[in-house]
């Protein structure tokens, strides 16, 4: 379950708001003059409800099927919540200055579309989710750009990598989940191999990855996007990888902090220290860049303290330290050819 950050106190360790008691009504909500739903509303995979934000009127929680998969600040599209986000935030900020071409796999409410709208002005965006119907709802309830600026598409997430073109996104969100953890058929080397066929080079993918201890599943998916980092001829020995000769370079916005592609690291996992010490199931963020003129620096300064600073402190593990935490974990194989991958239920976002 994705934890959230409340507007006051700034750090919050609590989960989300629990549903309402039996026997308790809420009363519906009311944003931006639309009356949104009390309930639970039928959709393609189950059901979708909107809970009030206890905090601020304007905003609510989305629960698909039971799961809180997105809150969605009406008022201020700027505001991420749940702190997975708020890492993912960090590292999209160190990408070059201007609009991104960006794919969220798993929209559900499409809070981090909104965010990189608000944050990027210009940018193009696709939203990918199981759930058509719930495409359909928020797209209702909430204040989404419109096309081109984000097209919204009902389709499982892995079929829907397969039909974008090479270097198509600056950007790769993965938020699909099936109850507590991600399909299987999205955390395998087919799957770290199509991200990094669609990314630019230069792009990054943000995989949000939740796991329980002794957290396997997140040391076998880095282990997983090490090997194919390896095998593309671009990068140096898994996990720690290293991109190869630069292409060129381009101003950054943050000079002291501009991407030397010989130095930078392409591989990195993101959560606060308790989490990355296994102890409590929750959230991590994987970051994995393919090599180009413009990569982040996930080894930077600067992406180290803007993780540290915000509002729930998180460390950036990278190089040594990272390979210390994959260990001697094994790659996600590729299931075999005839096998059908199971459907993704819930998407966050």
């Amino acid at each position: 379950m994705a934890r959230r950050t409340r507007r006051s106190p700034r750090a919050d360790t609590a989960s989300p708001e629990p549903p309402t008691p039996r026997g308790r009504r809420r009363r519906a909500v009311a944003a931006h003059g639309r009356d949104l739903p009390e309930g639970a509303v039928a959709t393609t995979t189950g059901t979708a409800r909107l809970e009030r934000d206890p905090d601020h009127d304007g905003a609510v929680t989305l629960y698909v099927n039971g799961v809180p998969s997105s809150h969605v600040d009406l008022d201020d599209p700027g505001f991420l919540a749940f702190e997975y986000m708020q890492q993912m935030a960090a590292v999209i900020e160190h990408a070059p200055p201007g609009p991104l071409r960006v794919l969220h796999l798993g929209a559900a409410g499409c809070t981090l579309a909104r965010w990189v709208e608000h944050t990027r002005p210009g940018s193009t965006q696709v939203g990918v989710d199981l759930d058509a119907r719930l495409l359909e709802l928020v797209r209702e309830w909430f204040d989404l750009p419109r096309s081109p600026r984000l097209r919204l598409r009902a389709d499982d997430a892995g079929h829907a990598l397969t039909t974008f073109p090479d270097g198509a996104f600056d950007v790769v969100v993965r938020d699909v989940f099936a109850g507590d953890a991600t399909p299987e058929h999205l955390v395998t080397t087919a799957t770290a191999r199509e991200v990094r066929r669609v990314l630019r080079p230069g792009g990054v993918y943000l995989a949000n990855c939740a796991d329980r201890p002794p957290l396997t599943t997140a040391r076998r998916e880095l282990a997983t996007l090490a090997a194919v980092a390896a095998t593309d001829g671009t990068t140096g020995p898994p996990p720690g990888s290293r991109p190869g000769d630069p292409a060129g370079d381009r101003p950054s916005d943050r000079p002291s902090d501009r991407p030397r592609d010989r130095d930078a690291v392409g591989l990195a996992a993101i959560a606060e220290p308790g989490q990355l010490k296994g102890r409590r199931y929750g959230n991590l963020v994987l970051v994995a860049v393919r090599p180009g003129p413009t990569s982040i620096d996930l080894a930077s300064a600067g992406l180290s303290r803007a993780a540290r600073t915000l509002p729930l402190p998180a460390r950036v593990l990278v190089g040594a330290e990272l390979e210390a935490f994959v260990g001697a974990a094994r790659p996600f194989d590729d299931p075999p050819e005839n096998a059908a991958p199971p459907p993704s239920t819930d998407g966050h976002g």
